[in-house]
């Protein structure tokens, strides 16, 4: 298929545009080029989409596109995707949150959970109305190519090689690096919160094969349904931690200042708030039905640790403790 992806060079449109070159597609990648070059094999159209004419150079009508992937944000950015390539191609892929929900409380849910308010205007000002900027490129999408021509993929927690977040990585890269006497490692103590990773190259697959197949649908793109807990046990295997695993309530740590889920100074992937336990509890069985399938989730820890071990100080960790205030909690634990 010709196979247009609009990025190409970040960590899940990179590995989409990877995944279809290796599959021998015909792909050519609309990009700016700030995270880097598209991969090896793929045309690279250089492009601003915040530009009314960005897409331009892909949208003529003498050539046709048989599908389209887009991870964007930016509801205009969509929109104008949307009405410069419905003409000329014949599926649009969209990569999606499950930060579109409005609840996030419940347990085993599905699509079916009810969405936030699409975001008014074009242009998503900072990261608290992600969810609602989802919304509104998912209706921009559905509106335009309509349900039939058009795959809206609600991904959960990617994780694996390339996670910039540092959520996949941190734990087994922590586990291989303990800071605490004995080799102590600090965790939360809320382990059977529902929490799964897909790993980015099985989803990069996978929509790369609906793509081709023109599947259509709006599903959770999530990995097998774990826990923390469960991850956490992998991590330390992967890692090779003998050592202690010391844990505390969620009251003491945000006493002291422990962040949830990323950010400077977090515990990556917990999350402590009633109303959020189920962010990680989608059962993905739409998603599974319509081909997904899910490598072992210590080998993703384990690339995503590798990953970590090769960052630079021009690329720092996006979450996790410090070593200073990790020893610190672990000395006021006893540790």
């Amino acid at each position: 298929m010709r196979l247009l992806v609009l990025g190409g060079t970040a960590m899940l449109g990179r590995a989409v545009a990877e995944q279809a070159v290796a599959d021998g597609h015909d792909v050519t990648c609309v990009a700016r080029g700030e995270s880097g070059g598209v991969p090896a094999g793929a045309a690279w159209v250089r492009s601003d989409r915040d530009a009314d004419d960005g897409l331009d150079a892909v949208t003529d009508v003498a050539e046709r596109w048989d599908a389209v992937v887009d991870v964007a944000r930016q509801p205009g950015q969509v929109r104008r995707a949307v009405a410069g390539l419905e003409p000329v191609a014949d599926h649009y892929v969209f990569v999606s949150t499950g930060n579109v929900y409005a609840v996030h409380s419940g347990l085993a849910t599905d699509e079916t959970v009810p969405l936030l308010a699409p975001l008014e205007g074009d242009v998503m000002e900072d990261m608290s109305t992600y969810g609602e900027a989802k919304v509104a490129c998912e209706a921009a999408v559905l509106d335009g190519f309509g349900p039939e021509r058009s795959l809206v993929a609600r991904a959960g927690l990617i994780g694996g090689p390339g996670d910039w977040s540092g959520r996949s990585g941190w734990w087994p890269w922590r586990f291989a690096h303990p800071v605490g006497a004995h080799g102590a490692v600090l965790a939360p103590d809320a382990l059977d919160l529902p929490m799964a990773v897909v790993d980015v190259r099985d989803l990069a697959s996978w929509l790369v094969r609906c793509a081709a197949s023109q599947t259509p649908g709006t599903v959770d793109a999530v990995g097998e349904p774990d826990t923390l807990a469960g991850l956490i046990s992998v991590a330390r295997d992967v890692g090779g931690h003998t050592g202690p695993l010391v844990t505390a309530p969620a009251e003491w740590l945000a006493e002291q200042g422990v962040q949830e889920w990323m950010g400077e100074d977090s515990l990556p992937l917990w999350i402590s708030d009633p109303e959020w336990r189920g962010f990680g509890a989608h059962t993905g069985a739409a998603a599974r039905a319509a081909g997904l399938t899910h490598r072992p989730v210590a080998e993703t820890l384990r690339d995503a640790a590798a990953y970590e071990e090769t960052r630079e100080a021009s690329n720092p960790r996006r979450c996790g403790l410090s070593d200073a205030t990790e020893r610190r909690l672990l000395g006021l634990l006893g540790h």
